[in-house]
């Protein structure tokens, strides 16, 4: 009778008796209540949250504020969009700070209250707005020089209301009022192509203001702007001088307003950082140090004029992508003296940011940390592959009891570091590692029965923070540390998992379109620090269409298609322009990057693709994603176009590299896996491919030999045509070359090369050889769209239509994934339990999910202990391909499969 009642009760429940309606998660332009924010249109999203099943917003109703006027109210408007509904309201004014709620209907009959109040602060939205001025330091400025610190006093005699400072530098800057540090944002203003796109920086200040005196300030960095980058010495890529531009907008109590911005009124000065690189680290003298220097006792009488300059104002836009900030903290696991007699600390992860210091000592002494990711052979401390870069901290103390030291205008690839010159014992708790990246919330999590997996999940997720810092490098530690395209592209889709990337892609494309060359070839890195003929490779220059369709799946955003657009079509263009009777087999190209090749290769075994046929593939996957772009746009006569162009594309491709018996020139799994990926082959021929492919895996027992451009789409080719055992395989194959064999080895990243460390812990060439190189960590998408099953449909992108369709395998007895999305958290979890398959699944308000249950027919499968028919909430489809495919609403499933 009770368990009777207990089930009657959740049922009561899952129907909605107690349902109630509300709103949650407000965000504008895609961040909670952001500040400067120049869109003159912004756009919200929210969540809705009910307990009722099947729950679709049917109408909302948005009211935006500026103090107590309200300068729109869409009234009731009958739609069921919550994700990038666009303001429509009076036209928005610089510096104002505007509140905004929701309320919403839904389909249940149901009204949500108001939402709580959110806001968001525009920023400079023309120009004019600014009224500061360009300042230098005074005296000669070079890339080796010691930081610069600026300064300016004032009076405040009356209440402060608010106060927003805005402020961007070249270089990079750190700044401060009354002695205190502005944000806890790093490496400002961050890294783009400054003299096309120059980000600034909001900050809310009211509360770092006084009644009477005040000081603001900002020391100077090199950065990216001037600092060394890539090789042979390149400096200065942007500029030769260090500057500052800042504005602290106040209005006061009586509504009355304020500016005090950088002018000539300004003073500068040098301080305790003699030396700063990105590449090389910095160097810290405390004897040095101007204490006090950004508070009003300071005397900066004998500090000078500094120079005020006339940069161009109209390249400075706002920032909306998430700032670079410190997040996990790691305290020593091992302190040791290495074979060579060498002081070392382990943090036990290879992360990137920086270590913290706290020291005793005398004036002079002289600390020096050293920064590796490995260990070598023997145990010692090993960096020969960071070539040219020093990665290297020096602090010289004062001498005035316990110092603090950290550096500000670098940051450093590690898990080890080395110790030199530390006045005493080596103490755990003096030293502290601290994980620095892009604030991107986290999004996803995937977890399994196998532990190694489990590792390797770990391994794609810290290769990714380790190398989305403002831009997505290759790696975080060598003298590289490049928006590399091709990395960047095979790793999105991932990437879109692992964490909401939306803003971080939207404002990296930008500068892919910013630095696209005006034959619409695209760099090979991003920001082009390489130069005017260092691009156009396939597989990198993909990135201006690739990355644009994968945010626009993951997020629904058309803005990003919009905004790129006519970047995708100059990069298609251009390769029609290079092409010869729509054959591209000509230029440059990285082809199938890092492939397998064994080192005596007498037979061989050595995977080479042939890098036109890589291009022509590549060539036709663009044109398809330029064609989809399209028509999401609307522009009809382009897609009519480019949809004739592909089919040209491809009779080209059969022509050149496939035999009449369906063989490709190169026999190769990349070669098979990008033809098949890219639809390159007549569905006639696909099946016969496919094997081959099965059995060159075989052939190689059961090993990738992929590279760059091969690697992210070979498990997904192998599960589409029927051959998930053999993707499973790959997965979990734990020796070279494999993803499992550098978990093996003791990973805690993602490696550059599949045997970085070799078996007998020697290493690859020192000269390319990255221990966080997130790239071949794209197998993390077929983890969780394959394995856990969790995908977005393309005619709902941003997993509006959901679809669910796991695929048990391997010696797993169970994968769990979780996914944040817009509209809310998508679960999707199965389990091996006796004779019986156990699949939760959890779909988000305001959408719907196709799910595929592994079963042959609807009497096996039972919802929340009822068979299919006699439930309401799901609506059986029938077998599709070995799965039962169910139609669903929102809401929390049960489904048990009875072998």
């Amino acid at each position: 009778m009770r368990k009777n009642i207990l089930v009657l009760f959740l049922q009561l429940v899952s129907f909605g008796v107690f349902a109630q309606l509300k709103v949650g998660a407000l965000l504008c332009e895609n961040l909670q209540n952001p500040l400067g924010i120049d869109a003159t249109q912004p756009r919200f999203s929210w969540q809705l949250v009910s307990n009722t099943r099947n729950t679709m917003q049917t109408a909302f109703e948005i009211q935006v504020k500026e103090g107590k006027k309200i300068v729109w109210n869409s009234g009731k408007v009958s739609s069921d969009s919550s994700v990038f509904v666009t303001y429509h309201g009076e036209p928005l004014e610089s510096g104002k700070r505007y509140e905004w709620q929701v309320r919403v209907w839904d389909n249940n009959g149901h009204a949500s209250p108001w939402s709580q109040q959110a806001y968001w602060q525009t920023g400079m939205l023309r120009p004019a707005d600014w009224k500061a001025q360009w300042i230098e330091a005074a005296g000669a400025d070079t890339v080796d020089r010691i930081i610069p610190l600026l300064r300016k006093s004032f009076h405040l005699s009356k209440a402060v209301r608010q106060a927003t400072a805005y402020i961007t530098a070249h270089g990079m800057y750190e700044a401060c009022i009354n002695g205190k540090r502005v944000g806890d944002d790093y490496l400002t203003p961050g890294w783009t192509s400054y003299n096309k796109r120059l980000e600034y920086q909001a900050f809310d200040v009211t509360s770092m203001l006084q009644a009477g005196s005040n000081v603001i300030g900002a020391m100077l960095g090199n950065g990216w702007y001037r600092g060394y980058l890539a090789w042979g010495g390149n400096k200065d890529v942007w500029g030769k001088n260090l500057a500052l531009l800042l504005q602290l907008d106040i209005t006061y109590a009586d509504g009355t307003q304020e500016n005090i911005v950088s002018d000539g009124s300004w003073k500068s000065s040098t301080g305790n950082i003699l030396y700063s690189e990105i590449y090389n680290g910095e160097t810290n003298d405390a004897r040095n140090e101007k204490k006090g220097w950004c508070s009003a006792e300071f005397s900066d009488a004998d500090w000078h004029v500094v120079n005020v300059k006339t940069y161009d104002k109209s390249v400075l836009v706002a920032t909306q992508n998430e700032p670079v900030r410190k997040h996990e903290r790691f305290k020593p696991v091992r302190v040791f003296t290495t074979p060579k007699g060498e002081q070392l600390i382990d943090f036990g992860q290879n992360l990137v940011g920086m270590v913290e210091l706290k020291v005793k000592g005398n004036a002079g002494d002289k600390i020096v940390i050293s920064h590796a990711e490995v260990l070598d052979k023997e145990g010692n401390f090993y960096t020969d592959n960071l070539r040219a870069a020093k990665e290297q901290d020096t602090y010289i103390l004062s001498g005035s009891g316990e110092e603090k030291f950290e550096p500000h205008f670098t940051f450093q690839g590690f898990r080890y570091i080395k110790v030199e010159g530390f006045p005493g014992k080596l103490d755990p708790d003096d030293f502290t590692a601290v994980a620095m990246y892009s604030d991107m919330q986290p999004t996803g999590t995937f977890s399994c029965s196998n532990p190694l997996i489990n590792q390797l999940q770990h391994n794609i997720q810290w290769g990714q923070k380790g190398n989305f810092l403002d831009v997505p490098t290759d790696c975080p530690q060598r003298d590289e540390r490049l928006g590399w395209t091709g990395d960047a592209q095979v790793f999105s889709r991932t990437a879109t998992f692992n964490m909401n990337v939306d803003n971080f892609f939207a404002k990296w494309l930008k500068d892919v379109a910013a630095d696209q060359f005006s034959s619409g070839s695209v760099p090979f890195v991003i920001p082009n620090v390489l130069g005017p003929q260092a691009g156009g490779s396939t597989g990198w220059a993909d990135v201006s269409t690739i990355i644009p369709w994968n945010i626009y799946l993951a997020y629904g955003d058309v803005r990003v298609l919009e905004n790129q657009y006519e970047s995708m079509k100059r990069w298609v263009d251009f390769m029609t322009s290079k092409s010869k009777n729509d054959l591209w087999n000509t230029g440059f190209h990285f082809g199938d990057w890092l492939f397998y090749r064994p080192e005596d290769d007498n037979d061989g075994r050595s995977a080479v693709t042939d890098k036109y046929l890589i291009a022509q593939c590549f060539y036709a996957h663009s044109t398809q994603l330029l064609t989809n772009a399209a028509k999401v746009l609307h522009k009809d006569g382009d897609a009519a176009k480019y949809s004739e162009l592909l089919q040209k594309i491809k009779d080209a491709f059969l022509k050149e590299y496939m035999t009449p018996n369906g063989r490709l020139v190169s026999g190769t799994q990349t070669a098979y896996v990008l033809a098949l990926n890219f639809d390159m082959l007549p569905e006639s021929l696909r099946e016969q491919a496919a094997r081959r492919l099965a059995d060159n895996v075989k052939d190689y027992d059961d090993h990738l030999t992929t590279g760059f451009l091969g690697t992210p789409y070979l498990c997904h080719v192998l599960s589409r045509f029927g051959y998930t055992d053999v993707a499973y395989k790959l997965l979990l194959q734990p020796t070279y070359p494999s993803w499992l064999y550098p978990v093996k080895m003791g990973a805690t990243t993602i490696w550059e090369r599949w045997d970085g460390i070799k078996p007998d812990s020697t290493f690859e060439t020192p000269g390319m050889n990255s221990f966080n190189h997130y790239s071949y960590g794209a197998i993390g998408d077929w983890m969780y769209r394959t394995v856990a099953g969790i995908d977005t449909y393309a005619d709902s992108p941003g997993y509006k239509h959901i679809r669910i369709m796991p695929h048990p395998g391997g010696d797993f007895d169970y994968a769990n994934a979780e996914l944040k999305t817009y509209y809310g958290v998508i679960k999707s979890a199965w389990k091996k339990q006796g004779n019986e398959m156990v699949y939760d699944i959890e779909i988000p308000c305001n959408t719907h999910a196709s799910v595929f249950i592994p079963a042959t027919n609807s009497a096996a499968v039972k919802e929340n202990n009822l068979v299919l028919d006699a439930g309401r909430d799901v609506q059986a489809k029938g077998i599709e391909n070995g799965y039962w495919r169910l139609e669903i609403g929102s809401g929390i499933y049960h489904f048990v499969v009875h072998n």
